[in-house]
């Protein structure tokens, strides 16, 4: 059984989140406070490693129920199963499962799938022999024998013929021992004993399930089993008399050594013998000790998918989700690259799936953008994701990821930036940094601004439509003579979700000019021309041979008139001789009007 995302509701500030996704890896990115825990321990709840308290649900914030936890709690995860689960429960291959608990209540796990809508045929194993006998007789059906089998049997052909209804039923114990084990690693603040513990806890479950061992565990788990079930008997005669308006009294107790197994201390010393108290050593030294219990952990998933492979186990092996919160925190950056090795060894294995909480840009930006997760308080304090990917539209995620790295853009600055300013080519992208940082007296990144190079081509149209869609803030500035490019008609821009008047600049069109070259003054244009590449000596550039090219295709006649009248250095092209002309310029007011106004504008958007 494979988990493939999940959601939550009335699980701490996670007041209603959806679609979280599980993959190889899942990055869960966001401030402190945003939720990254919660997600984590519902993760563990929906898997049965964490026992719900009234602390872990979430407060109401409906009028008049201020101050009171919220009823029902509840974790639900997408689920795959392989050939042989689906032909022991008859489920389809994708089936949703949930763990609730409502006020009161133990938690339990369900499924949604189809019952009959006659409640009288819910749960017939659960019945005694006499009830199945009378839903017989009720049913006038025809059991092979008279046996409680027959009986069942016949019961639950009838059940499949009647009619159905689609609804949370409980979770069958064949998919409940099928559910993904979890390694959970905890966070800044975890001892070397707890990350030992964890990943010892895997090998004590495989040992169970060691062939050689399993026998001899079950024949002490049935004799104890038998014994309790005699203790119940008495205690269910007890009952019958004393309450004896309960017909059906019956105790089905139930035991395993699978929690059994509770603490590994680590125990370490130095060369000389002293030994170490690691609650009073440094972060760094537990955090070195954790990171290699991880390793450890690394090899011996693997092995477990070794042995997989070679057919020592006939069941195909359960989903295996490590988790780490924080990962990196206390470790030097050696260290951290070590983090990440571990995690794609680990993401490299077929039944492993890895979640990650972090604040590592390094870890955020080395995975796919659709399986990074951001998590953000409201303004109300509850946990809201974002996610720039759609579910339902694998190809194009993939497709948005592509253009997103093509043009520059990483997963940090997706997430992070308030506002995208897009332009056309590299001669923008050198030359406006300088610019905005001249015009407005700080950069880019500090204003929160994130620039990228469209490239004049529709897959950055697509990507800026698409930050617009999921609300994040863009400015399109292009050139003038841009409006006959296709891929920036005024109707594809509209389409893409872009607003023509406060989302799109055409640079030099109030002027009359046809391109951002020609923002700029003669008199600029021959002080960079001196300065960069001069003439034949005795002669200089001037604001008339400059002049002279208005009007045309400005900044190609201009760059050929350099390269055939300098002495001896010319521009290696448009960009590289806007870029020298920029970097003549000293004071805001050498900045043209216009890309002055636009910085401002842009700016406010930020803000």
């Amino acid at each position: 059984m494979y988990l493939t995302r999940f959601s939550a509701c009335g699980f701490r500030s996670l007041a209603r989140v959806e679609d979280i996704p599980v993959s190889s890896p899942t990055i869960l990115a966001g401030h402190n406070d945003g939720g990254k825990s919660a997600v984590l321990t519902a993760l563990a709840f929906l898997l049965g490693s964490h026992r719900l308290t009234d602390e872990d649900r979430t407060y109401e914030q409906a009028e008049g129920a201020v101050g009171g936890r919220c009823a029902q709690t509840w974790v639900e995860g997408v689920f795959t199963l392989d050939a042989g689960e689906q032909a022991a429960v008859a489920l389809p291959a994708m089936v949703r499962i949930r763990r609730i608990a409502e006020g009161g209540q133990a938690a339990r796990w369900e499924y949604f799938g189809s019952r009959p809508a006659d409640s009288r045929l819910h749960d017939l194993g659960r019945l005694l022999k006499g009830e199945l006998n009378e839903l017989v007789t009720e049913f006038d059906l025809a059991p092979a024998g008279p046996l409680k089998d027959d009986l069942l049997q016949a019961l639950a052909a009838h059940a499949a013929s009647a009619p159905q209804v689609e609804q949370w039923q409980p979770l069958p114990k064949e998919l409940q021992q099928r559910l993904p084990r979890l390694l959970s690693f905890g966070g800044r603040d975890e001892s070397p004993d707890d990350a030992v513990r964890t990943a010892l806890s895997s090998c004590y479950e495989t040992f169970l399930e060691d062939e050689t061992l399993q026998g001899r565990v079950r024949e002490i788990e049935v004799e104890i089993t038998q014994r309790l079930e005699k203790e119940a008997d008495s205690l269910c005669q007890h009952i019958r008399q004393h309450c004896g308006e309960f017909v059906g009294v019956q105790v089905k107790p139930e035991v395993s050594f699978r929690g059994g197994f509770k603490r590994a201390p680590l125990e370490v010393s130095k060369a000389d013998g002293e030994p170490v108290d690691l609650t009073r050593s440094g972060q760094g030294s537990n955090r070195r000790i954790a990171l290699a219990v991880w390793e450890w952990t690394s090899n011996l998933l693997e092995n477990s998918e070794l042995a997989a492979l070679d057919g020592e186990d006939e069941q195909e092996p359960t989903q295996t989700i490590v988790v780490y919160d924080e990962p990196d925190t206390h470790l030097d950056y050696r260290h951290q690259r070590t983090v990440m090795d571990i995690i794609r060894k680990q993401c490299a294995l077929p039944h492993v799936s890895v979640v990650v909480a972090t604040h590592s840009m390094n870890l955020i930006d080395g995975v796919d953008i659709a399986d990074v997760v951001h998590l953000r308080l409201s303004d109300s304090g509850r946990t809201l994701v974002e996610r720039l990917a759609d579910d339902s539209h694998e190809g194009i995620d993939f497709h948005l990821g592509q253009i997103a790295a093509a043009v520059g853009l990483r997963n940090s600055v997706l997430l992070h930036e308030r506002c995208f300013l897009a332009v056309e080519g590299p001669t923008e992208q050198q030359c406006l940094p300088l610019l905005f940082r001249l015009s407005q007296g700080f950069s880019l990144q500090a204003a929160g601004i994130a620039l990228w190079a469209c490239g004049n081509n529709e897959g950055a149209l697509i990507l800026a439509g698409y930050l617009v869609k999921n609300h994040r803030t863009v400015m399109l500035m292009v050139d003038a003579d841009s409006r006959t490019n296709k891929h920036f008609k005024a109707e594809k821009l509209i389409r893409a979700g872009l607003d023509l008047a406060t989302q799109v600049t055409y640079v030099g069109e109030a002027e009359g000019f046809n391109e951002l070259e020609e923002l700029f003054t003669d008199t600029q244009w021959a002080t960079a021309a001196n300065t960069h590449w001069p003439r034949p000596a005795g002669e200089s550039w001037t604001e008339e041979h400059f002049t002279a090219y208005r009007g045309g295709k400005f900044s190609a006649r201009v760059l050929t008139m350099i390269k055939e009248e300098a002495e001896q250095t010319s521009p290696d092209g448009k960009d590289d001789m806007l870029y020298a002309l920029v970097s003549t310029l000293t004071d805001a007011a050498d900045v043209p009007a216009q890309l002055r106004k636009a910085f401002s504008d842009i700016q406010d958007l930020a803000s």
